[in-house]
């Protein structure tokens, strides 16, 4: 089992802006082995946002309609010319294992902040 971080403050947590946004499109990245873009509803305002999910999956349009964790108060990033603006919060990859999202137990508004 890997040990657990560095302990941070809530002050530091507090800066994470972590919300959940409903996955209304997945697109191929064509020039990418293992990006995808998505397209999310966060209640107001939407984001594309690239994840490397094309190996993980057999069909990365299975998420689509679904509600995840997203931070969105991250840097925007471009890759293969497409913005990239937010993280996708997922459970297993940093394990080694099958990633799966991270979601809300049943369905909440668009936008509702985690924390």
């Amino acid at each position: 089992m890997p040990s657990v971080k560095p302990e941070i403050s809530l002050k530091d947590l507090d800066k994470v802006d972590i919300r959940v946004g409903q996955i209304l499109s997945v697109e191929g990245v064509t020039q990418s082995d293992k990006l995808v873009k998505l397209t999310v509803d966060f209640g107001d305002f939407q984001r594309t946002i690239l994840v490397g999910m094309k190996e993980e999956r057999n069909n990365p349009k299975e998420i689509e309609g679904q509600q995840a964790l997203f931070v969105v108060n991250i840097s925007a990033r471009e890759m293969f010319g497409i913005k990239s603006q937010g993280i996708l919060l997922d459970i297993g990859y940093q394990d080694g294992i099958v990633p799966v999202l991270a979601q809300p137990e049943k369905p909440v508004p668009n936008g509702s902040r985690a924390g």
